[in-house]
């Protein structure tokens, strides 16, 4: 494991393919074979049954904002550059909850209950590749596509949704 800094996530073998899937703008989640239910965040045992007979599957990208807060304030690298911005928690459309950011949505349009899908976000200084440390999902509002997973992609905000071909 490479040291990471202290506002990104740390990427170990486990939690690799998690952080591999959301470069590739892709959700994963976990899911249990014993009792078919998914959950996150990612454990090597369900929470629910304590098999260990669990894996990674795709998740779908849809939500529905569960609550949120618009934070004004923030004294802690990165989040204060970003103020405000919207801490939130969703439910997946697999069930479990997942705690997010919401982006390109006005606060006075956020709704317990609105629809939403993912979005990634590179984070973190850029590698000797060009590419970020980590990628973040995100959650934005839901925009008309063709039938396919949801999966886009943030600069920043507004929202800016990409095909589902990535």
């Amino acid at each position: 494991m490479t040291a990471t800094p202290a506002n990104l996530p740390d990427v170990d073998a486990f939690t690799r393919p998690y952080w591999d899937a959301a470069a590739e703008g892709r959700l994963l989640l976990r899911h249990c074979a014993a009792c078919d239910r998914a959950h996150h965040y990612p454990r090597e045992f369900c929470p629910y049954c304590w098999s260990e007979d669990v894996r990674w599957e795709r998740a779908s990208g849809r939500a529905t904002l569960y609550t949120w807060s618009v934070v004004h304030r923030n004294d802690l690298p990165p989040f204060g550059d970003r103020v405000p911005y919207v801490a939130a928690v969703v439910d997946l459309a697999e069930g479990p909850r997942m705690m997010t950011e919401v982006v390109g949505v006005p606060e006075e349009d956020l709704r317990i209950g609105m629809e939403l899908e993912v979005a990634f976000r590179a984070e973190g200084p850029e590698g000797p590749d060009g590419d970020a440390t980590v990628t973040v999902p995100v959650f934005g509002p839901v925009v008309g596509r063709a039938a396919g997973p949801a999966a886009g992609s943030v600069a920043g905000s507004p929202f800016d949704p990409v095909g589902s071909d990535r």
